[in-house]
């Protein structure tokens, strides 16, 4: 007999200062660029949604690889203390 795991990670980002920059006309482009971040990295993305200060992403890549890749490959800064 053999058994499944499967592990899915919620990962919500927030903008700077919790300040809502991201207006809803441009979100859908947003989601989309993410969700090509992940498919390129060959992470299936479950669920992708979200509002003008914060947004969610359901997959199974780890918080800290999302977070390490954005880091490298786009120069974005944070603040480890908001990191558990």
């Amino acid at each position: 007999m053999s058994t499944y795991t499967q592990i899915l990670y919620q990962i919500v980002f927030s903008t700077k200062n919790q300040e809502n920059t991201m207006i809803e006309s441009g979100q859908e482009k947003l989601y989309k660029y993410i969700w090509g971040i992940l498919k390129n990295k060959k992470c299936h993305l479950y669920r992708i949604g979200g509002v003008e200060d914060h947004l969610h992403i359901i997959t199974h890549i780890h918080p800290t690889v999302a977070i390490a890749y954005l880091v490298k490959e786009h120069g974005i800064e944070f603040d480890e203390k908001y990191l558990f």
